[in-house]
């Protein structure tokens, strides 16, 4: 009996040794991180370290986000990869895109699909690390591949719990170009895909199969691993949701990405410092980012140089939504630029230097011709229209030309433009035939003594709505007795119903010759259902309104909820641009009307994805910048806050990054209202304000394109119209805003094109209830801070003067307001973004 009991001590002894050592061998096996939020643990085996492990708690469980992998990769090149264009393979033939006469986009795409964008450059080797070492709260990871020595650190934030902070180096053995992608945490399908984006080049929740859509017009994930150019990635994040709620991004470090204005020159498209993409190299859905660049700046090392990339990796339980934020705010300090913000021209000051140009006849081309017995007037249009023999013409923003004559009463205004500008709409009518009640086209050749189109021979749809029913629309808003402009309307709201298809949408656009459908490979993903809202508001037929609900519902189903949408700007064949804040602001005005809750959730859902239009990097700082022998601050050429026409692989953004036209303010102002959401607050401001870099200090006139500077309008005089609506919308919803409802204004109609910004001024508003009429006059007062915006309004018998001040940076600002015509001064404190309201008796 004692002999079997000390064999059984013994044989349990032995057992629990051997069990010990296992577990220590085990443990030598596996290494970890975690912090309550999220769990790591990479496992060695046969050919490295691999990530078994890469969950984040949802609830009271850990989850994962995919199929865990933790596989590196290098880049590799000897040379410098070609910039010639690879053959992309669609459906087994040979993708022709763009067509060659698109000659503004056409080499831009040929670039996009060269060897290192589509992720075809160079020799790649991967590989699981072979040491891994724990070193306090981090582990390092080494490599000794066939190029040199990889390190990869990583740690935990301890910021934000949701983040793993990466780092890597890598040394040369020998000499070339080369590149590190950030490792594949991660990977899931496209059964489990919820939504992607790579913000200002595609989003989506499928996988597109036709490789232009994807990559041009942004209309879902592209299914070849593109690496995306950093000029048109508005925000530096690839970001990844899943069906289960979980997201997964990658965030490159500030001050890694290129400034777009390098101490003395431009810079914006000439240096490719980060890359991203929404798949590994293998095309497995996975969010990964590149630094340096393949062939880019900083990429070419020698035998013994170092290179390194650092990262974060954001692993939440949110939407994606949530940690695009998380990458704008808590990583690149979007709001530091309103901290920075000191103009030297105020906005409402602009609005007298935009309304004195405007009026000029000779520095606003105005042109004066004859037309059918009558006399039509319009702007000179210096650029290209087919066509054209430097004799185009053209109006822009109506409402806000009706609007600024209103407000300021201008004799000469009222006169001398308006009755003209009015005939030049009632000539651009088609008025029989299968066009009848469209505009023949927004251009006149008065050489020619035709109305065209800029690009192209055709009709589109969208122009229906937007220069016969948003124009005319406009106008009769404040002249509602013209019965001729009712008639026009009617006819071009019944050939929009005509052309409404049996499921609600539009055909793109029409031949003029032969009235066959063109553009068939594009979907008419725009607000053209607004037209129909506004004929239905203006004549009251139900049938209309009936016909803006079915648009609207197509435009639901097939955009917003898929992230698909369409541009308007006919040079660009489409590419999608502003129409998309103008789809959440046409679906805003249906809820406004039907007071449906669809909508508006529909609404502030397209606004959300419109601000991946949006610039939010670099981080802006003080820094001394030279532009023409004059210095500037880093944060005065800043693109942050500002939109781009249209990005993506061969947008304007490529080489002339994003505009000054913020027609998309007003709305985010309201968004901001409607949901608290900070980032259209935020965004709004960031882009409106402290612009002096950017305005002709002559004219008023902001460059249309970023890359222009000061350079004012150039040849697009007509682009003025367009900055007074934006701005008078923009100054009068900050005073809605920060009077908390005491001061609404009536808004009209949504301006063609460009934006979602309206006309005021056709009716009277109100401030605690007693009505107010807009006003704007240079001699009515005067403020001595240009950091204080201000509008003024009357009572309606002239005998109050109510001047709204709004204090448009984060500190408080002490003022002097003067009124002439009682030559008294009042000393006012304004705080932070704050608001006063002065009453004036008239003297």
């Amino acid at each position: 009996m004692i002999m079997i009991e000390k064999y059984v001590y013994r044989f349990i002894s032995v057992t629990l040794l051997l069990l010990f050592w296992a577990g220590k061998a085990y443990a030598q096996q596996s290494i970890k991180l975690s912090n309550g939020t999220l769990s790591l643990e990479w496992r060695k085996g046969q050919v490295g370290w691999m990530l078994a492990v890469c969950q984040v708690r949802q609830g009271n469980k850990f989850v994962s986000f995919g199929k865990e992998s933790g596989l590196c990769s290098l880049l590799y090149s000897k040379e410098k990869p070609s910039e010639a264009p690879l053959s992309v393979v669609q459906d087994g033939d040979t993708l022709y895109f763009p067509e060659k006469k698109f000659k503004y986009v056409y080499p831009k795409f040929q670039k996009a699909i060269a060897a290192v964008p589509m992720n075809k450059a160079g020799i790649r080797e991967t590989f699981y690390p072979a040491v891994a070492q724990k070193e306090g709260k981090s582990i390092r990871f080494r490599q000794e591949t066939s190029y040199g020595d990889y390190t990869a650190i990583w740690r935990l934030c301890k910021d934000f719990p949701t983040d793993i902070i990466v780092d890597l180096s890598f040394t040369a053995s020998k000499d070339g170009f080369y590149s590190l992608p950030s490792p594949t945490v991660c990977t899931i399908t496209e059964d489990e895909l919820q939504w992607g984006i790579i913000p200002g080049f595609f989003q989506g929740n499928e996988i597109q199969p036709a490789f232009q859509l994807s990559y041009a017009y942004a209309q879902g994930l592209p299914a070849y691993p593109v690496l995306c150019r950093e000029s048109t990635l508005t925000t530096l994040a690839s970001i990844i949701s899943n069906k289960s709620g979980i997201t997964l991004a990658v965030i490159p470090d500030p001050g890694q990405d290129r400034n777009p204005y390098s101490i003395d020159k431009e810079t914006h498209n000439s240096i490719w410092n980060i890359a991203l993409s929404h798949m590994n190299s293998d095309a497995h859905l996975s969010p990964t980012a590149y630094h340096p660049v393949l062939g880019e700046n900083q990429s070419f090392l020698k035998a013994g140089e170092c290179t390194q990339f650092s990262f974060r990796i954001t692993l939440a339980d949110s939407d994606w939504y949530s940690v695009y934020k998380h990458a704008i705010y808590d990583v690149y300090e979007f709001k530091k630029i309103l901290n920075l913000k000191d103009t030297k021209l105020s906005l409402t000051n602009r609005l007298f230097m935009l309304y004195d140009y405007v009026l000029n006849e000779k520095t606003a081309l105005w042109n004066f011709k004859e037309y059918q017995g009558d006399t039509i007037a319009a702007q000179s249009y210096m650029s290209g229209v087919v066509g054209a023999d430097n004799d185009a013409m053209k109006n822009s923003d109506i409402g806000a030309v009706w609007m600024l004559a209103k407000i300021t009463g201008d004799e000469s205004l009222n006169k001398n433009k308006l009755p003209y500008i009015e005939k030049f709409k009632m000539h651009q009518q088609v008025k029989d035939g299968f066009f009848k009640g469209v505009a023949e086209g927004q251009y006149y050749l008065w050489k020619k003594k035709i109305f065209t189109e800029e690009w192209g021979t055709h009709i589109e749809p969208i122009g229906l709505t937007y220069y016969t029913l948003m124009d005319l629309g406009n106008i009769l808003l404040f002249e509602p007795e013209k019965q001729e402009l009712k008639t026009l309307l009617k006819n071009g709201a019944d050939r929009l119903l005509a052309w409404q298809q049996t499921d609600g949408s539009w055909m793109m656009a029409y031949d003029k010759k032969t009235h066959a459908p063109i553009y068939t490979d594009l979907q008419d993903l725009r607000p053209t259902f607004y037209g129909m809202l506004i004929a239905y508001r203006l004549l009251k037929n139900r049938e209309y309104l009936n016909a803006a609900e079915k648009g609207a519902q197509w435009l639901i189903k097939e955009g917003i909820n898929k992230g698909h949408f369409t541009g308007v700007c006919g040079d660009v064949r489409f590419v999608n641009d502003f129409a998309t804040i103008q789809c959440a602001q046409a679906l805003l005005d249906l809820y406004e009307v039907t007071n449906k809750k669809e909508y508006l959730e529909k609404s502030i859902e397209a606004a959300r994805m419109y601000t991946s239009s949006i610039y939010t990097h670099p981080i802006p700082t003080q820094d001394i910048k030279i532009r023409k022998g004059k210095f500037w601050e880093d944060w005065q050429f800043s693109q942050n806050g500002l939109c781009f026409e249209h990005g993506g692989a061969m947008g304007s953004a490529v080489d002339h990054g994003p505009i000054l036209l913020l027609s998309h303010c007003s709305l985010f102002l309201k968004m901001y209202q409607l949901t608290n959401d900070t980032l259209f607050l935020d965004m709004a401001r960031a882009g409106a304000l402290g612009r002096d870099a950017f305005v002709n200090s002559t004219t008023g006139v902001a460059s249309y394109y970023w890359k222009n500077f000061d350079q004012g309008a150039g040849n697009f005089p007509h682009h003025a119209w367009w900055q007074i609506g934006w701005i008078y919308d923009y100054l009068i919803s900050e005073v809605e805003l920060r009077s908390e409802g005491r001061v609404k204004f009536p808004r009209g109609f949504m301006t063609p094109k460009v934006g979602s910004h309206k006309a005021l001024g056709f009716q009277a508003g109100q401030i605690d209830g007693e009505k107010i009429d807009l006003m704007l006059r240079s001699d009515l007062v005067f403020v001595d801070n240009s950091n204080v915006d201000y509008i003024t309004a009357s009572d309606v018998n002239q005998k109050k003067l109510y001047v709204f001040l709004l204090n448009n940076q984060s500190k408080s600002n002490n003022i002097k307001v003067y009124f002439p015509d009682t030559q008294t001064y009042k000393n006012i404190t304004i705080e932070p973004w704050g608001l006063e309201i002065i009453t004036h008796n008239k003297g």
